[in-house]
């Protein structure tokens, strides 16, 4: 087990009360969606308005099978200047391992295949 807060984000919906005490206790900071900017951008101000923030995100950018990644991880990463870590659960083995921490170089054709090979080999849940 590793002790570390870790953050998320959602929707500003799921923040109402009373859900949204909890969601902030467990790390949440809500998102207004309805606004017209960048979400990348306001989620990357989000790393300099906190003292720590560790942010867990799914690179599917949603819980249901996708046929390729999103992108917006790579650039909430990169336009906050922070590492990458990379989480592989393997359902097959049940093990989850973490990457070294990894900056991205802004060139998303290279970083992306480097990024992609770290889950090589790992089974999901469906494909048990």
């Amino acid at each position: 087990m590793i002790d570390l807060e870790t953050n998320f984000v959602a929707k500003k919906e799921l923040f109402v009360f009373p859900f949204g005490i909890y969601f902030r206790w467990m790390g949440g900071v809500a998102i207004d969606r309805s606004m017209g900017d960048n979400r990348v951008e306001r989620i990357a101000k989000i790393f300099g308005q906190q003292k720590l923030f560790r942010l867990a995100i799914a690179p599917e950018g949603t819980r249901k099978a996708v046929e390729k990644w999103k992108t917006g991880f790579y650039y909430i990463a990169h336009t906050a200047q922070i590492p990458l870590v990379l989480c592989r659960i393997d359902w097959g083995e049940k093990k989850i391992s973490f990457s070294e921490p990894m900056m991205t170089t802004g060139d998303i054709a290279a970083d992306f295949p480097k990024i992609k090979t770290y889950f090589l080999g790992a089974k999901g849940k469906a494909d048990l």
